[in-house]
């Protein structure tokens, strides 16, 4: 607690040496001018007592010490609000759910190995404001924008195939990434677009030129990620989305190639923060202050008790 404790005043500290002088030197007389008999009485009831002269310098001391002003700097670093802001949008169809995608653990998802690398891109972007637009029959917004990365984390582990319907509303997901960043007045506005898949005809109610106007129109750069083996997913859609946006589409068909995409992305969209750091002073003289106060209260006290017996 007391740890890097310094004092304000130091030199305050010379104090002392008068209040000693002042013990050897400074006797006090008057009692006697006026009660003979009191030098006696205060040399037996006051001037041998241990306890006044301990709580007497107590009480200087401590007195001294908060003169003294101990104090502590305490650093903090007032938290950055200057990152990016990014949608994450997850398609979470019913085609996520093959496996094989990762070739060292086969038996998991699609899905499962997406939420994996997306929650250790969560991770490293500590400056950004991310939110989170699942989709799949429709979309919709699981987390809207928040610094908070552990709970964006969470979120995205409690995700599961299908819960958005198995087609691919892949636009509407799109207009929806673009929606969730309108209100931000950020300059920097992100939309990573991940997909497997063709936008279902019928399910998808927003053009692919609307949801792109949307996004141009909002300052919102996509970068479209298309997983899965060739033909799986619309390469030329997503190089559209990208160009017309102002970002740069992916393929990645496997997982060490997703993860390889997600590293890309972090370091294009890397953003200088200049972290503004403080000292809070936190000051202690109301400690010594406190019990000097104490002792002297106790000392006049106990002292005006002897001297009235």
């Amino acid at each position: 607690m007391f740890d890097g404790i310094y004092f304000e005043f130091p030199k305050i500290l010379f104090v002392i040496f008068f209040f000693i002088a002042c013990e050897s030197l400074c006797r006090m007389r008057l009692p006697s001018l006026y009660f003979p008999h009191a030098k006696q009485f205060m040399k037996q009831g006051i001037a041998s007592s241990k306890l006044l002269f301990f709580l007497k310098w107590i009480a200087i001391v401590m007195i001294i010490l908060a003169l003294m002003s101990p104090v502590k700097d305490e650093p903090y670093e007032l938290e950055p609000k200057k990152g990016h802001e990014i949608a994450l949008i997850l398609d979470a169809s019913g085609s996520m759910q093959e496996r094989g995608f990762d070739k060292s653990n086969p038996r998991l998802s699609r899905f499962d190995v997406v939420k994996d690398i997306v929650r250790d891109f969560i991770a490293k972007r500590k400056n950004d404001n991310m939110g989170l637009v699942v989709f799949g029959s429709y979309s919709f917004i699981a987390s809207p924008l928040t610094y908070d990365r552990n709970i964006l984390s969470r979120i995205v582990s409690q995700l599961s195939v299908g819960m958005a319907g198995k087609s691919t509303a892949l636009y509407e997901a799109l207009a929806q990434g673009v929606n969730l960043l309108k209100m931000s007045k950020s300059k920097s506005k992100i939309a990573i677009l991940l997909t497997d898949g063709y936008s279902t005809a019928g399910v998808d109610k927003i053009p692919l030129d609307v949801a792109i106007d949307i996004a141009k129109k909002e300052g919102v750069k996509v970068y479209p990620i298309g997983i899965g083996g060739t033909g799986g997913y619309n390469k030329s859609v997503l190089l559209k989305i990208a160009k017309e946006t102002g970002g740069v589409a992916f393929g990645a068909s496997s997982a060490d190639e997703l993860k390889s995409v997600y590293k890309k992305i972090d370091k294009l969209e890397k953003v200088e923060i200049k972290t503004e750091s403080y000292n809070n002073l936190k000051y202690y003289y109301l400690y010594p202050l406190f019990i000097g106060l104490l002792s002297l209260m106790l000392y006049v006290y106990l002292r005006n008790k002897r001297g009235s017996n």
